[in-house]
């Protein structure tokens, strides 16, 4: 295959909507690249895959929990069932930055517990460089290139404090996993974490009562904070190593997407995701003066939300209206 130079970006668009692994690995590489050229050619990319009429769009599935709570593992079961279900799957694992390379320090460790040689499964890992919020700043672009070719893209962080909500603003649906006796969970439902997830798992539910205690707990903190929600968030148990309780919960992210769908609120949910990453990508070049010098944060994102425009050429031209 041609080298990525030299490819057309209508050859990469078209393989990429084939799910082309080489195109695939070739063009996340591209949106990595922060080079003036090779943005050129991601923007063009980005805007052609945004308005294909053959393009996937597919459902943005997105774990976060706390270090250790088992999301990897967890991930894992849900492709298996994914797969099963004949369904298309493209990950983006974020892992800790290395000190020394700023790459990503866990690697491929999905790709041993799920992949293998599935070509209906493509993982990507990337660092987080230290980006706060459990992310990377290349998710959202390349959230939006491999969602116009799977079904499913899951993006799975790593460990998030209270505060560190971000996937919850880059995805369609948001899964926050609790670990049964840690605390964490209410304590992250009293800080204000659980109040962006559409669906909450407690994980490692071999361990027992205290499983049960934990998703009892966590019920009843949600008890009249969804009493005029349009969509009622359910409290899941699961055990990711012996696989129980996975298919309910890929049933119930199967759900808050019709529910997305038939309420019409997918593309207004895409339009905003893409607006906060425009605006959060300003604010780390600009600081709060460059947002202000735009009209201030309300006014620049109901421009960004009914904006039908592609990321890189929004955030481009707001670049250049700063500047």
């Amino acid at each position: 295959m041609s080298q990525p130079e030299t490819m057309t970006i209508d050859t990469l668009a078209r393989l990429i909507l084939q799910r082309d692994r080489a195109a695939l690995a070739r063009a996340l590489n591209l949106l990595d690249d922060r080079r003036a050229a090779a943005r050129a050619r991601a923007k063009e990319l980005l805007e052609l895959l945004q308005l294909a009429p053959n393009r996937v769009s597919g459902h943005l599935v997105g774990i976060t929990g706390p270090p250790g709570v088992g999301k990897s593992t967890l991930s894992a079961a849900l492709i298996q069932v994914w797969r099963r279900r004949n369904q298309h799957v493209g990950v983006l694992a974020v892992d800790p930055s290395s000190p020394v390379s700023g790459g990503a320090l866990l690697g491929d460790r999905l790709r041993l517990q799920a992949a293998g040689d599935d070509d209906g499964v493509f993982i990507r890992s990337l660092s987080s460089r230290g980006h706060y919020g459990g992310l990377s700043a290349e998710v959202w672009p390349m959230a939006v290139l491999m969602h116009s070719a799977f079904d499913i893209v899951l993006i799975e962080t790593v460990g998030v404090g209270q505060r560190e909500i971000d996937i919850s603003r880059l995805c369609d649906t948001t899964c926050f996993v609790a670990q049964p006796g840690s605390g964490d969970s209410i304590q992250s439902l009293k800080a204000g974490i659980l109040e962006v997830p559409h669906i909450l798992v407690v994980n490692k539910s071999d361990m027992g009562d205290i499983a049960v205690r934990a998703q009892s707990e966590l019920e009843s903190a949600l008890v009249g904070d969804q009493s005029n929600a349009r969509w009622a968030v359910p409290v899941l148990t699961t055990s990711a190593t012996l696989g129980e309780g996975i298919s309910d919960l890929a049933d119930s992210i199967e759900k808050h997407h019709f529910f997305l769908s038939k309420e019409q609120l997918l593309a207004a949910r895409r339009r905003e995701c893409q607006a906060y990453w425009i605006v959060c990508r300003l604010r780390e070049e600009f600081g709060e003066q460059g947002i202000e010098r735009l009209g201030g944060h309300a006014k620049l994102t109901s421009e960004l939300r009914s904006s039908q425009s592609s990321l890189f050429e929004q955030h481009d031209a707001l670049r250049q209206r700063v500047m």
